[in-house]
């Protein structure tokens, strides 16, 4: 009779172009899921990060939140929270006292404490709230997932490896019909991706893994044939990303492996790094003068001019960008050294911080261009 009656009133609302009612259904699924099985529900909240929308992107209802994963993130954090105080999920105070939860808490802690002296509270407390529902679920709750067993780990990998290749090879096609235009790759990627760079560094932080999985030899033939045509998808998406920082932390992660692969010790990395330092310190006079010179932009269709325009600081405006945002945060924080502006607020306030010297063909003079391009600052 209920199920009666639910169609009926759902027809009704879809004649009147209303149509979210049809994700009742699921919106109790994920309930039931929530009370009677977090783990299957946290696996499910994995698999559709990569084919979440931004709902601010899709031009719905001007907020900034994608769907399915941050609500359902947002409830599981708070049962995580409920289950933890009432005993029903065991609490581990190695976990508690551990140097990396200690440093998250102690983040935390502070981000509350600017968010009551913040230029926008408001925005303040909705970044604090978000960053709550990313940790406690992934980081809290995730411990406690993967302690269950090796199984978990390899399903969380496989839950999110299986969409984000979809992505990859709707996104390649897209690209394709375009010629593999520089340009459009900019926003190709969209909806799935707000932009190029964050597409990119997800393929790049997934990169490794994906070649670790494709070299296992206790996998079958058939699992490492298909782990070997995802690593061409990822291989081909990576290049085509046109993102500069992916590559370059790729080559930096195969660096690092090969570092354990040849158990270099750290004494030697040590003195390395000291040698490279003083050769820069010794000549940057004449490396200054160099990378003034590179004239290579990262627009060009050319591979190697594009590698060549991450040093470009004289003419590209990207990487000029970058210097004037950090510039921007530097003068700020000399401004407000110990409490700042206020969490989350960067982009609403850099625009009076910018010099004319720093300005580049793609500032703007609201400062409606974003963050900070960098988390430290």
């Amino acid at each position: 009779m209920i199920g009666i009656l639910f169609l009926c009133v759902n027809l009704l609302f879809t004649y009147k172009d209303f149509y979210f009612l049809n994700l009742l259904p699921i919106a109790l699924l994920v309930l039931f899921a929530a009370l009677f099985a977090l783990d299957k529900l946290f696996l499910f909240v994995v698999f559709c990060t990569p084919l979440s929308l931004n709902l601010e992107q899709l031009n719905i209802g001007g907020v900034g939140i994608y769907l399915p994963t941050e609500p359902i993130l947002f409830g599981i954090m708070l049962l995580f929270l409920y289950k933890q105080l009432f005993g029903t999920i065991e609490r581990d105070s190695r976990i508690v006292n551990h140097p990396i939860t200690l440093a998250i808490l102690f983040n935390l802690s502070w981000i509350f404490i600017t968010c009551l002296t913040s230029e926008d509270p408001l925005i303040s407390f909705k970044f604090l709230l978000s960053r709550m529902w990313f940790i406690v679920p992934i980081y809290f709750f995730g411990i406690w997932f993967f302690r269950k067993g090796v199984k978990n780990m390899y399903a969380f990998l496989w839950m999110y490896i299986i969409p984000l290749t979809l992505v990859l090879l709707l996104t390649l096609v897209k690209h394709a019909s375009y010629g593999f235009s520089e340009e459009v790759g900019h926003w190709i990627m969209s909806p799935f991706f707000k932009d190029h760079t964050s597409y990119g560094a997800v393929i790049a932080l997934f990169f490794p893994i994906v070649v670790s999985m494709a070299f296992d030899k206790e996998k079958t033939p058939i699992t490492r044939s298909i782990i070997i045509i995802i690593l061409i998808i990822f291989s081909i998406a990576l290049f085509y990303s046109s993102t500069r920082a992916a590559w370059a932390s790729v080559v930096g992660a195969g660096m690092v492996y090969l570092l354990f692969v040849f158990r270099i010790k750290f004494k030697y990395l040590l003195i390395s790094g000291l040698l490279i330092g003083s050769f820069i310190a010794v000549n940057f006079t004449e490396i200054s003068y160099m990378l003034n010179k590179n004239d290579a932009e990262h627009t060009t269709e050319n591979f190697s001019e594009k590698l060549e325009s991450m040093s470009n600081v004289s003419s590209d405006a990207s990487n000029l960008e970058r210097l004037n945002r950090w510039n921007c945060a530097i003068r700020m924080f000399n401004e407000r050294p110990l409490l700042g502006w206020g969490p989350g607020v960067y982009s609403f306030y850099y625009a009076p911080f910018q010099s004319p010297a720093d300005l580049t063909i793609i500032s703007t003079n609201f400062g409606t261009g974003g963050n900070a391009h960098s988390e430290y600052l």
